[in-house]
């Protein structure tokens, strides 16, 4: 039971379920790179990657933001703040998971393993940047942005044009829904003289961004299914990715209590969305 409750607690502590963001696009740019299936062994080691790397930047996120969750009536109980997890564990979780991560990029291969370590600094990054920039939306993108490079990474040992542009259209969409989930907090953001958007410039200007943000991620897709040469399906995932966007934004539009809803529900879909059809497309070829 002990071991149960650890790993209930754990979860809680680094949201495993956010994994849904990342993943399916590490797949996508494994399979556009292999063009097709690219094998069970670069499977585990692709997913054991994404887990220990999302791990690893979350725990850094909660053991940076202790001092600020535990004021936050809406993270106050998180296991970071309410003594279910010491300082002393979360150091120890963040080196375990970091080393897993670099063992793992060097099993796949050489860049992969370089490449590992300025990696590990921008996903740790990102809790700094709230403290003195609002560019800290775009930074936790830049974290996810990196899951289709680290992709075609593992599969060709080198970064193509494409996995650039699918990476800057996934470093703009988290960017974006993050500025919608960033709403909940603006007035805490303000007592704490954070850099978000919404504390800075109000929730009329986050939303016109975050629109602003999606379409553009939306345009880098659109770039990326031309450079990989995609067929019907890699269009049809494109049209599908911006429909699920634009009915978030409805969501968010008509009512700030749905903010969960949109966050957890519509983004976790489209990436899961966008795989199916990239799997579709690679396989009809």
């Amino acid at each position: 039971m002990k071991a149960f409750k650890w790993f209930r607690d754990f979860n809680e502590l680094i949201m495993f379920q956010h994994t849904v963001f990342s993943l399916p696009f590490i797949f996508i740019a494994m399979i556009v790179a292999a063009d097709g299936w690219f094998g069970w062994r670069l499977l585990f080691l692709g997913a054991l990657a994404a887990v220990s790397a999302r791990n690893f930047a979350m725990l850094v996120n909660r053991y940076l933001d202790r001092d600020i969750d535990i004021l936050n009536p809406r993270t106050k109980n998180r296991p970071s703040v309410d003594g279910r997890f010491a300082p002393t564990q979360m150091r120890l979780l963040i080196i375990i998971n970091a080393i897993i991560f670099v063992a793992t990029a060097y099993a796949i291969n050489d860049l992969a393993f370089w490449l590992s370590f300025p990696i590990l600094l921008i996903l740790g990054g990102y809790s700094w940047f709230k403290r003195f920039s609002e560019a800290a939306h775009l930074m936790l993108g830049l974290s996810l942005g990196l899951a289709p490079i680290a992709g075609a990474v593992a599969v060709s040992g080198a970064i193509p044009m494409w996995s650039l542009l699918l990476a800057t259209g996934v470093m703009f969409w988290v960017a974006g829904f993050d500025l919608l989930y960033s709403l909940q907090d603006i007035d805490f953001d303000k007592e704490a003289g954070l850099y978000s958007i919404p504390s800075r410039y109000g929730s009329e200007c986050t939303m016109f961004l975050a629109r602003i943000f999606h379409a553009v991620a939306i345009l880098f897709w659109a770039f990326f299914t031309a450079e990989a040469s995609l067929g019907l399906f890699g269009w049809m995932a494109v049209i599908s990715a911006a429909t699920m966007l634009a009915y978030e934004h409805r969501i968010v539009s008509l009512d700030f209590a749905k903010i969960d809803r949109a966050f957890f529900t519509v983004n976790g879909y489209l990436g899961f969305v966008y795989l199916f059809f990239i799997v579709l497309d690679r396989s009809i070829r």
